[in-house]
């Protein structure tokens, strides 16, 4: 009920806002990933749908995931449509990241479908305003306890076959705000575990980096109300566009990107490092 009662709110407030318009560029179809096979975790919507489509774009091989099959599903026929791709390039599968014991198997299923993995973005995550234990448990184990896992279970793959590739990590802008949530403490831990997995795989040839978006225009953030992307508490005046992290998100797992080692990108529009006014610190 109250995210609900939120979101009409804000509907209704947006009707007497002026409408903002991003005035965005997009990397064209490249080959900067040619040859390339990723697996993009939550890639079924939002930040993750679009690195999923910027990667085919550049020429990458795509396996993307979701909790739902159908969810995966849907997502991979929308992406072979928009990209113009066969069924060869773009692949479904469902998985959860919190369920850690499902994921060596899981991860055995993708590499033989896709045939190799050397590039894992850790996309998949979920808010979660609630403070009940139950909440904060999910929010813990889909953000930071699956990612932990699921990076190990990659990086003993690519050293065991010795795959030069890189790991991504979607943090946050909320990683550098003061804490007082679950979700908050989730992309804290991703901001240091991106420090750790860069300084201990970085002998095998494996980059890690992350990118922290700040409030990014999805369903997970605005529901279906995406039109009006105005937020004039962040400094740059609007949400952030998926695609814009998808492009950053090329660069940084390509070769363009090699000498960018443990380095976090921040996304923000200002939001978390010019200003924490964007957000309530209710506790």
């Amino acid at each position: 009920m109250k995210t609900f009662l939120k979101r009409n709110i804000r509907r209704m407030m947006n009707l007497f806002a002026p409408m903002t318009v991003a005035n965005i560029t997009e990397l064209a179809p490249n080959e900067l990933l040619r040859g390339r096979f990723a697996l993009v975790t939550g890639g079924t919507s939002g930040i993750g749908f679009a690195i999923a489509e910027a990667f085919l774009k550049a020429g990458a091989s795509v396996a993307i995931t979701s909790r739902r099959a159908m969810s995966a599903t849907e997502a991979v026929t929308k992406l072979r449509q928009v990209c113009g791709v066969d069924e060869c390039r773009i692949l479904g599968f469902e998985m959860d990241n919190s369920k850690v014991t499902q994921l060596h198997e899981n991860l055995r299923r993708i590499t033989q479908a896709l045939g190799k993995i050397d590039i894992l973005v850790n996309n998949a995550g979920v808010l979660g305003a609630d403070s009940e234990e139950q909440c904060y448990d999910i929010v813990l184990d889909t953000n930071l306890k699956g990612v932990f896992y699921l990076s190990r279970e990659v990086a003993r793959y690519m050293k065991d076959n010795n795959i030069r590739g890189n790991i991504l990590n979607i943090a946050s802008s909320s990683s550098l705000r003061p804490a007082t949530s679950a979700y908050a403490l989730s992309k804290w831990g991703v901001r240091g575990l991106t420090l750790g997995l860069a300084k201990s795989l970085a002998p095998y040839g494996i980059v890690v980096n992350g990118i922290a978006p700040g409030p990014t225009a999805t369903s997970m953030l605005l529901g279906d109300d995406t039109d009006n992307i105005a937020r004039s508490r962040i400094s740059s005046g609007r949400f952030a566009m998926p695609c814009e992290i998808a492009n950053m998100a090329v660069v940084l797992v390509s070769d363009m990107g090699r000498t960018i080692v443990g380095d976090i990108v921040y996304m923000t529009g200002g939001a978390g490092v010019v200003t924490f006014d964007d957000v309530d610190y209710s506790f």
